[in-house]
């Protein structure tokens, strides 16, 4: 099957589309072969993106205006699977869309997550069969609904002898533990916390709006940690939960680095020590993360996401965790700036041949289940009007 996979990160920083071309493997124990027939990264118009930061940050909207941005949250990947898609006839789309909330299971609640982008409209736009909403089954039966990338990381990435971490940091971060394909062993992930977010979040507000992000970290490399702050932080009770467990902006929002600024003004940080010392954050609640909750250290870590584009955050990390090799996915095999897009068109590819997309061990869910709801005529490719959206 041809799929697109389409997806936009708790960052906001893009929608990134790739066309994967999936079948069964001849190879025991590699379920799936993807081949990866092109990817495209869209921009968001800018004031529907400031939109969803201010949604995403708690603003209050009313219904209308709700619809009004989950339509053209639509429209933006619509436009983004033209790009991808480029008249290539596709069998299907799996579709992310934009998280705009979310809220762990907690006792006997439920989780909550939203959504926007809805997949019956982008069906209805390039007239293509839509798989989308992936999270609401898992959290119906008990889990975070969330990471669900882990199950495509062990269909792609697990290795015959060596045992795998493959981390992704995105504004969040999560892990995925690959066990050797030679063990018994369960594979099991989680969010490890703040990703890019807050130092993405602390560029912005030290720069005046003048910087969005710490181009190649050199801002935090020219500062000095402040490790008992980061010591501190770890206190948390995010950092101190066992897995399964899940996060997002809600709790590593702009309120808490207005927090986390209140204690660095206190303690006398210049600004870029600022950014060191965030930066550190997550370094170190990564690697805290594993020596807390792994059953062992693994063979090798490999990264994905938009901080790999961050070497001083990389080299961190690499401190951290050293004598553990810390490389990219792409020495796996897998592009890490598209794994997540590419994750996506591969739960499409299990909802669409009934195969359980959601790994319970990871997301603490009763059971397996079928994830993402389908929409639109499988019979039916609109490939003129996905053309117009070009």
């Amino acid at each position: 099957m041809r799929i697109v996979g389409v997806m936009s990160g708790t960052s906001v920083d893009a929608i990134d589309a790739v066309c994967v071309e999936i079948q069964p493997s001849l190879q025991a124990g590699a379920p799936l072969q993807v081949q990866l027939l092109g990817a495209k990264t869209r921009a968001y118009p800018p004031q529907l993106r400031q939109r969803i930061l201010e949604i995403a940050g708690g603003e209050a909207l009313t219904l209308p205006e709700l619809n009004r941005v989950d339509d053209a949250i639509a429209a933006a990947f619509a436009a983004a699977i033209a790009d991808v898609a480029a008249g290539r006839p596709i069998d299907a789309i799996g579709s992310h869309g934009q998280t705009v909330f979310h809220r762990p299971p907690s006792g006997d609640r439920l989780g909550y997550s939203l959504q926007l982008g809805r997949g019956e409209a982008i069906a209805a736009l390039t007239g293509i069969p839509t798989v989308s909403n992936f999270r609401a089954a898992d959290i119906a039966l008990g889990g975070h609904g969330a990471p669900l990338v882990p199950r495509i990381d062990a269909l792609l990435l697990r290795h015959e002898r060596e045992r795998r971490c493959i981390q992704n940091i995105g504004g969040i971060g999560n892990v995925t533990l690959l066990p050797p394909l030679s063990s018994s062993e369960a594979v099991v992930g989680w969010d490890t916390g703040p990703g890019n977010l807050p130092i993405d979040l602390a560029a912005c507000r030290l720069s005046g709006g003048k910087l969005s992000y710490d181009k190649d970290g050199r801002w935090a490399a020219s500062g000095t940690p402040h490790h008992p702050l980061v010591d501190e932080w770890l206190e948390g009770e995010f950092f101190q939960q066992r897995p399964p467990k899940s996060t997002g902006r809600e709790l590593f929002s702009a309120a808490y680095l207005e927090r986390c600024l209140a204690d660095c003004a206190a303690a006398g940080l210049s600004d870029c020590d600022i950014m060191a010392t965030l930066t550190e954050l997550t370094a170190v609640s990564i690697a805290d993360s594993y020596r807390r909750f792994l059953p062992a250290p693994p063979d090798r870590v490999a990264l994905c996401g938009g901080g790999i584009r961050n070497p001083y955050l990389v080299q961190r990390l690499q401190d951290h965790l050293d004598p553990i090799p810390v490389v990219t996915t792409a020495e796996l095999g897998l592009d890490p700036d598209l794994k997540e897009a590419i994750a996506f068109a591969v739960l499409a590819y299990l909802r669409l041949h009934q195969i359980p997309g959601n790994l319970p061990s990871v997301t603490g869910a009763s059971h397996g289940c079928l994830l993402g709801e389908l929409h639109g005529d499988k019979n039916r490719h609109n490939v003129p009007q996905l053309l117009a959206l070009c």
